[in-house]
């Protein structure tokens, strides 16, 4: 676990949490209580930009959050954060949060190890794809509808020519005063602004109707192939700072796409043929 956890308080606004966020470059946080420290939730980008009208944290913040305790073992954390599909697993003791755990923690584990399971069999979510050519507008609707955070896009053949991420929209803009300021980041300095702008267009509608996904994707992206063991596909992750990968055929055909949460497969030992 990551001990002692950068954290947001309530009472709060959503101004506080999205400068905690931009200013430490994560994408969610603990909420505790300030009179004592109690854990009362958690809070990630998505769920700000979901409720965007709303300004107070504990309105906006998940209630009931799923914990673990310091002793538990890691397969018992892989298993919460895979079967309830979370990134983020609060470790509590005696009532207090202690630290938390993210599937980039257990990447770590998994990288060192041998498994053989493959990245084909660990593939658990329908892969949205998006066309280099369609409205860009179009595809962060439907990217936010199917709630993925990445789509691989494909050109007029169903070739693989790109992927389309939430931190890659908008890379090309290094500054945006008015959206700063209704987010209510304080420093325009920090890099990790840029994270957040993404979602603060789809929330606000803002997208130039004459933007294309070819205009923001990242072409040629790394892949990883269908028989590629989930340690592989890990260490990828890892170094790259990837959450998924595109996953290929025998052929380069596209087989789906593979999330963090589903190379946790390598410490639950069960795949999605089980």
């Amino acid at each position: 676990m990551t001990p002692a956890p950068i954290v947001v308080e309530v009472p709060g606004s959503r101004s506080d949490a999205i400068n905690m966020m931009v200013r430490n470059k994560l994408t969610g946080l603990p909420v505790v209580r300030s009179s004592d420290g109690k854990l009362m939730g958690i809070v990630s980008r998505r769920d700000i930009f979901r409720k965007f009208d709303e300004d107070q944290l504990s309105l906006i913040m998940k209630k009931g959050c799923i914990v673990i305790g310091p002793d538990a073992t890691i397969v018992e954390a892989a298993k919460i954060l895979a079967e309830h599909r979370i990134h983020r697993l609060p470790v509590v003791e005696g009532g207090k949060l202690v630290g938390i755990v993210t599937p980039t923690d257990l990447l770590h584990e998994i990288r060192d190890m041998k498994t053989s399971i493959t990245a084909e069999e660990a593939v658990k979510t329908t892969c949205v794809t998006a066309y280099e050519e369609e409205p860009l507008a179009y595809t962060v609707a439907a990217m936010r509808i199917s709630d993925v955070s990445a789509v691989p896009v494909l050109d007029a053949r169903g070739k693989l020519v790109g992927i389309l991420t939430d931190r890659d929209l908008f890379s090309d803009q290094t500054e945006d005063a008015e959206a700063m300021l209704r987010l209510g980041i304080e420093d325009s300095k920090l890099a990790g602004y840029r994270n957040v702008l993404p979602l603060f267009y789809a929330a606000t509608n803002r997208y130039a109707p004459d933007r294309k996904v070819k205009d923001y994707m990242v072409r040629d992206p790394m892949t990883v192939f269908k028989k590629t063991p989930l340690n592989d596909a890990a260490a990828a992750m890892i170094d790259n700072d990837f959450g998924q990968l595109p996953v290929h055929g025998t052929k380069d055909e596209i087989v789906g796409m593979i999330y963090d949460l589903d190379v946790l497969v390598a410490l639950t030992g069960s795949s999605n043929d089980s």
